[in-house]
């Protein structure tokens, strides 16, 4: 749609519960060749640099100021714009090139390099990520943002990085996800899952919704902590945790926390990532309370979210070379419990395991096998 003073391209798509609206002069949309190459993307860049694009690049500013969009959401929002701008389809070096140029303006420090006929992007990051590729450059770490497109495809050591520096693109980006966009209600789904308790059948109606996989459909491997605390999106919280609450409001604290263990141990279904996806997967919380299948890194994650939403009670991961479970501090540990740090945390197993196991009970099979500790939470003191 063209406006007809100025020529200017207008644009709006929905971006979960809000609207991008953004105009683009048409000194902006390039023709480009389809084979990525260096000489193209330098052509590129010193004919974007030219248009009308300041405008642009101000509406995402005060979008991702304005919704408080965590890096990763923000980087959906760039996406879609160049997905408007140059459809991912009809040219994919094209739209990798609005991508870099629209990540790097927005203050990011991303860079392309080229080779085998492809595009690779990517952009600096300093956090613990394990399953994508990363190129050094100066001693700084950049991680690949679109490696999904091209899997097996990719071949680490063939790529040359362009030499363009963006004066704007300082920052260093960010996997972590601490706050998840708003959805419109009427995306949710209703969702129905029950576990037994102590000859009780506790019944939720879960309100889930499928766009929450779209936005951790390409997120990678990031660290336990990272993942662990990935929150709810408002309406799946509403809708899980008040009813907990509720139902652990009468029981003690241990009591409520085996009520806690016992529900993400039973009321889901239990599978293996190879089985599942064909790769590890971590999942983020409402992820696992969203998926059929999920394993014990993800009961793991939500049981660490709900006893932080109910109790905030101090927890370890302990990662073994095939599992992954939890333990939590009580006033006085109960039965097999962890010494670290000075401290005693009892054993939680929210994953199902052959025997019923208890608070302070592991697994036979785990007695005398190594573990590490890979997160460690301790509450804010207030």
């Amino acid at each position: 749609m063209h406006s007809g003073i100025s020529g200017a391209q207008k644009h709006v798509f929905e971006f979960y519960d809000g609207t991008f609206n953004f105009e683009v002069s048409p000194s902006f949309v390039l023709p480009v060749a389809q084979i990525p190459a260096s000489v193209e993307v330098s052509k590129f860049y010193d004919e974007i640099s030219l248009s009308d694009y300041h405008d642009l690049i101000s509406s995402l500013k005060a979008y991702q100021e304005k919704h408080h969009l965590n890096d990763w959401i923000y980087y959906q929002l760039i996406r879609r714009t160049a997905e408007e701008i140059s459809p991912k389809v009809q040219n994919y070096f094209r739209y990798t090139l609005y991508k870099w140029f629209l990540l790097s303006k927005c203050g990011y420090d991303a860079r392309i390099a080229i080779g085998n006929e492809q595009i690779i992007f990517y952009v600096r990051n300093d956090e613990d990520i394990s399953d994508i590729p990363f190129f050094m450059i100066d001693d700084q770490k950049y991680m690949c943002l679109n490696y999904h497109d091209y899997g097996k495809l990719f071949k680490q050591n063939i790529y040359i990085p362009i030499k363009i520096r963006m004066p704007e693109a300082k920052k260093s980006f960010s996997y972590k996800v601490t706050r998840m966009p708003e959805f419109k209600p009427e995306s949710y789904e209703s969702k129905e899952v029950e576990f037994s308790y102590k000859q009780k059948v506790y019944h939720f109606k879960l309100k889930v919704n499928e766009e929450v996989q779209t936005i951790f459909k390409n997120y990678p491997v990031v660290d336990y902590e990272s993942y662990f605390n990935i929150p709810l999106s408002r309406e799946t919280y509403s809708s899980l945790i008040p009813i907990l609450k509720e139902n652990v409001k009468r029981m003690d604290q241990k009591k409520g926390v085996d009520y806690l263990m016992r529900f993400t141990r039973y009321a889901f279904l239990y599978e293996d990532d190879g089985q599942n996806f064909g790769k590890e997967k971590r999942l983020s919380p409402e992820q696992t309370l969203l998926n059929e299948y999920s394993d014990c890194d993800d009961r793991a994650a939500l049981f660490f979210y709900l006893v932080k939403e109910i109790y905030n009670l101090p927890m370890i991961a302990l990662l073994y070379p095939t599992h992954l479970t939890m333990a939590v501090q009580f006033d006085k540990p109960v039965g097999n419990f962890i010494l670290y740090q000075g401290k005693k945390y009892s054993f939680c197993e929210p994953t199902p395991q052959i025997q019923d196991l208890k608070i302070g009970q592991i697994s036979n099979n785990l007695k005398n096998i190594k573990y590490e500790i890979v997160y460690a939470y301790e509450p804010l003191k207030k």
